[in-house]
């Protein structure tokens, strides 16, 4: 499959692979400037007027959708990926097709050799990991006379609309979703790191040994997630002399800690009850978010016609794998 001989070896490639794929940058010239900034203007009197130019042939996405601009799709990166936890965490990147992640399924291991004996050696198993591209879509309808008001600004109105709708579909599909027709959720990639020792309950003792459950290299750049039900109970937690257990950053420009590691809360983890994942420890680069292309937006006016509206899809496609399961583990509850 590959010449990758050990398991250091193949990370240092996963992670050039990374690498490789975020840093295809290149300033555009000034006629790709001139060509963007015509689209722009072309894609805006669409949105309003309906009547495509010859600037949007090239952004044509077929069956009357048109990719959005540059700067519109920056915008909406930016605005995702400040109400995204796991897009601030993970490693977002563009996709052209579907990805084959080359994994190590099972590590090879060194293996002691009696004397006149045959040496019998374990391989390194590979695996695959595909990431693909599911569709997301989110509707928005706008009356005429909205349209006619010079001071509406409708492109503005579709992508403020469209990030906080996609935004909360994206964040619960990374976390919970179940793979049918959107992405497989976090907790389902991440293997059981520890387990409470007591049922229905969570001490810093289970945290500790959640975090020494993942390997050393991955606890370099980990955090913690914790659900909102965690941490409340973590923070009930005092010492032997009364004091709070919990201590938090006074600094305002720093993110709390617990145990030495930053945390955050999310509302998508379980809360501290039997089988329950209450927390994930590790180190989120290698949960990889993979768009497909650029996202793209219809506009639908024979439909809302006799109601005096059009309405508007927007559009994108995208998928997020854990490429190195054990990078992030989590915590069970304990039936």
């Amino acid at each position: 499959m590959n010449n990758t001989k050990t398991y250091s070896e193949h990370l240092a490639k996963l992670n050039a692979l990374r690498e490789e794929i975020l840093g295809i940058k290149r300033d555009p010239t000034a006629e790709e400037r001139k060509i963007e900034a015509e689209y722009a203007v072309a894609f805006k009197d669409m949105l309003h007027t309906g009547m495509p130019q010859k600037a949007l042939r090239r952004g044509s996405a077929g069956s009357g959708s048109f990719l959005v601009p540059d700067t519109f799709e920056k915008k909406i990166v930016k605005a995702l990926t400040d109400k995204s936890l796991l897009r601030k965490l993970g490693t977002v990147m563009k996709t052209n097709a579907t990805m084959k992640i080359p994994t190590v399924v099972a590590e090879g291991q060194a293996t002691w050799v009696p004397e006149n004996e045959p040496v019998q050696f374990s391989d390194t198993v590979y695996g695959e990991i595909i990431l693909g591209a599911y569709k997301l879509a989110h509707k928005v309808i706008v009356s005429d006379e909205m349209l006619e008001d010079a001071e509406f600004d409708v492109e503005d109105y579709i992508r403020q609309l469209f990030v906080e709708s996609i935004s909360a579909a994206e964040e619960t599909a990374f976390f919970t979703g179940d793979g049918k027709g959107k992405p497989l959720g976090i907790l389902h990639q991440a293997s059981v790191g520890a387990v409470t020792t007591e049922p229905n309950a969570i001490d810093f003792d289970d945290v500790i040994n959640l975090i020494h459950s993942v390997k050393e290299p991955y606890r370099k750049n980990a955090v913690l997630i914790l659900s909102h039900d965690a941490l409340s109970k973590l923070r009930l937690q005092r010492l032997y002399h009364g004091r709070r257990a919990f201590d938090d950053s006074l600094k305002d420009d720093e993110n709390d800690t617990l145990l030495g590691y930053k945390y955050y809360v999310s509302d998508h983890l379980d809360r501290v009850e039997g089988g329950g994942k209450p927390i994930l420890f590790g180190d989120f680069s290698y949960f990889w978010i993979g768009e497909r292309g650029k996202r793209s937006v219809k506009r639908l006016v024979e439909r809302y016609a006799d109601h005096g509206q059009v309405a508007y899809i927007t559009s994108e496609r995208v998928d997020a794998k854990l490429v190195l399961p054990e990078a992030v583990k989590s915590l069970e509850v304990k039936a």
